[in-house]
């Protein structure tokens, strides 16, 4: 472990990702939020209008609560993460997907999710406007909640008449009501025009709906992830110094990742990859001496920052969620596999530290940094588009054959999982990640899969996320939510 030990002690890559995990309900389509926001839409200058402070994390903000200001602030965001105060305090800012934004700034976090509304068969995104959010100090105290709108200028607003960022109001799927179909046809065709990865049948997908398999894995992707960032020679050169294969499961003959687990139908994946991660890093921190595993349930019911079964972040969920609440043990809140009513609890809670999007902010990550991250910090939690060729995996390296099933016509989704590992296949000399999903052990590899590394495969790489977890002894509470 002195190479491990050498490495943690040298860490220097504090961020934290996004991941997304979207899904259908029974009989409408509907991912997160129906914003759909762009980072030229959020650039600019806002005025927030924040409420009364002194108050704790049980505070409620919602937009249908009366916000007396006791406050006013004005922040200018430029691209792509500096943000400055009229006392030119500066900051720091970053969107999450294209649902809301965060800034942390003059010892301060304020996050929102940006504002829409349902106009006839349309849901607008009202982009210069954010939904009540929460602002509270860097170290959890003191929280309000708090408003705001952007100025607009006259050609932002000629530009909001003619916007591209209406998306259509869901409407009923009947054909994901279908019972899934085995193509055996599908299969051969994938593994006749590839040698890189083993497709086949599920036996157990005859039991479950075109919409429950594919509430697994999220829904209709709303917008491509942006590209992983360019990789400088001295971040390569950084990135070549580290193993050539590397697998939290196997270092020195010890595994640090936690057992696969399974979310069922609900579009959870996002609290199973962040919770995997936590899972994972505090067995490495203790060296195993501490091996909880986390109540995934606890946040599906009681996260303000995400939408339940309906899908969420690894930003949100497994960085700001963990910092500002914690999380409980999985035996104080089993699983249920849907959504349900927040109870209260009065487990301890492990909460987090720093988070963010490795790179720092949305649209930064790459392969270098994501392999820094890994070996140096532990897992990171990941999300890729998952096309319809992957839920026939079997075994190898994954990437997708652009091939499509006429029998089973699942839609373009995003799903969030947790990267351990990579290496390099020593005949074909083919790059990959070593990851794990969240649909049992009797998928893929052991409930793994291997996937191409180094070409962005599915998105893979420009979204990666981190979150550094303490072990018991260090910054536990017990308090309920």
């Amino acid at each position: 472990m002195s190479f491990l030990t050498g490495l943690r002690n040298n860490c220097y890559l504090m961020f934290v990702i996004v991941a997304i995990c979207i899904v259908l309900f029974p009989t409408v389509v509907k991912s997160d939020t129906p914003a759909n926001c762009h980072y030229d839409d959020i650039v600019g200058t806002w005025n927030f209008y924040i409420g009364p402070g002194g108050h704790d994390r049980k505070l409620v903000c919602s937009d249908d609560h009366y916000l007396h200001i006791a406050r006013k602030t004005q922040i200018r965001l430029y691209f792509p993460n500096l943000a400055f105060d009229e006392m030119n305090n500066n900051g720091t800012w970053t969107m999450i997907y294209n649902q809301g934004f965060e800034i942390k700034i003059n010892n301060q976090k304020m996050f929102a999710f940006s504002q829409y509304k349902a106009v006839g068969d349309k849901y607008v995104s009202l982009c210069h406007k954010i939904k009540t959010g929460w602002v509270h100090n860097v170290d959890g105290s003191n929280w309000a909640c708090y408003r705001g709108s952007k100025e607009i200028q006259a050609k932002e607003k000629n530009k909001m008449k003619k916007s591209d960022h209406d998306l259509p109001q869901p409407a009923a799927s009947f054909f994901l009501n279908r019972m899934y179909q085995p193509n055996p046809d599908f299969i051969k065709t994938i593994n006749k025009n590839q040698t890189s990865w083993r497709a086949g049948h599920y036996p157990q997908f005859q039991n479950m709906s075109l919409r429950q398999i594919q509430q697994r894995a999220g829904v209709e992707r709303r917008l491509p992830f942006p590209p992983s960032a360019p990789v400088t020679r001295k971040l390569q050169k950084m990135a070549e110094q580290l193993p050539k294969n590397f697998d939290w499961r196997d270092v020195n003959g010890v595994n640090y990742v936690s057992p696969v687990r399974n979310q069922g139908t609900c579009g959870s994946c996002y609290i199973f990859s962040s919770l995997a991660m936590h899972e994972a890093r505090i067995r490495i921190a203790t060296n195993n001496s501490q091996t909880v595993v986390f109540s995934t349930q606890e946040p599906l019911s009681c996260s303000e920052y995400s939408q339940g079964c309906e899908g969420g972040f690894i930003y949100l969920l497994g960085g700001k969620y963990g910092q500002d609440f914690g999380f409980i043990a999985d035996e104080c809140y089993p699983y249920q596999g849907e959504t349900g009513k927040c109870k209260s609890s009065n487990c301890t809670r492990h909460y987090t530290g720093e988070y963010g999007y490795i790179g720092g902010y949305y649209g930064a990550c790459n392969e270098p940094l994501m392999m820094l991250e890994l070996v140096q910090n532990g897992p990171v939690g990941v999300a890729f588009e998952v096309y319809q060729d992957f839920y026939s995996y079997k075994g190898g390296i994954y990437h997708h054959t652009g091939l499509m099933d006429k029998f089973n016509p699942l839609e373009v989704t995003n799903h969030a999982v947790l990267a351990v590992g990579y290496g390099e296949d020593p005949n074909t000399k083919e790059k990959y990640w070593i990851i794990k999903n969240s649909w049992g052990d009797a998928w893929g590899e052991n409930g793994y899969f291997r996937i191409r590394r180094g070409t962005d495969e599915c998105n893979i790489e420009s979204m990666a996320a981190t979150a550094f977890s303490y072990p018991d002894k260090t910054n536990s509470k017990s308090s309920s939510h």
